[in-house]
């Protein structure tokens, strides 16, 4: 009987530490679950981002786009300026020489401007100066 009584006790053991073992289980498989709802969750917030980011780079690179064809076509046009002034200066300069005078400068005539072209977008503008004239000196040659 005692070798009964001692088997039953172990058995009676072990089955509450089975029970035990289930339980913790049980809740560690609920813990898991909430987390892979959470989980579900922030794969969809995360999805969601991506594409509200991919449509947002897609709107940069329309808008770099423009930008540089804009850029090149103003970068052009003060090329064209440049060039006429340097002409109409190097003209200038020649008919002094050729009138008898010898140029002792050349200041260049700066204006400022602005374009508020990104003020509806939350900015402020740009600022930029124009080179939109020169003075020459010059002196007559002693005769």
């Amino acid at each position: 009987m005692t070798i009964t009584l001692i088997a039953d006790v172990l058995v009676a053991s072990l089955l509450v530490a089975t029970i035990i073992t289930c339980y913790v289980l049980t809740k560690r498989i609920e813990r898991l679950k909430a987390d892979e709802a959470g989980m579900r969750q922030t794969v969809g917030a995360l999805i969601a981002a991506t594409d509200t980011a991919e449509r947002a780079i897609a709107g940069l690179k329309n808008t770099l786009g423009d930008c540089d064809r804009t850029l090149a076509e103003r970068l052009q046009t003060a090329e064209r300026y440049a060039a006429d002034l340097a002409a109409q200066i190097e003209t200038a300069c020649n008919t002094l020489h050729e009138e008898g005078y010898d140029v002792i400068s050349i200041l260049p005539s700066v204006s400022g401007h602005s374009e508020k072209g990104a003020v509806n977008q939350g900015g402020y503008g740009f600022g930029f100066s124009i080179t939109d004239g020169a003075v020459i000196t010059a002196r007559r040659r002693p005769v």
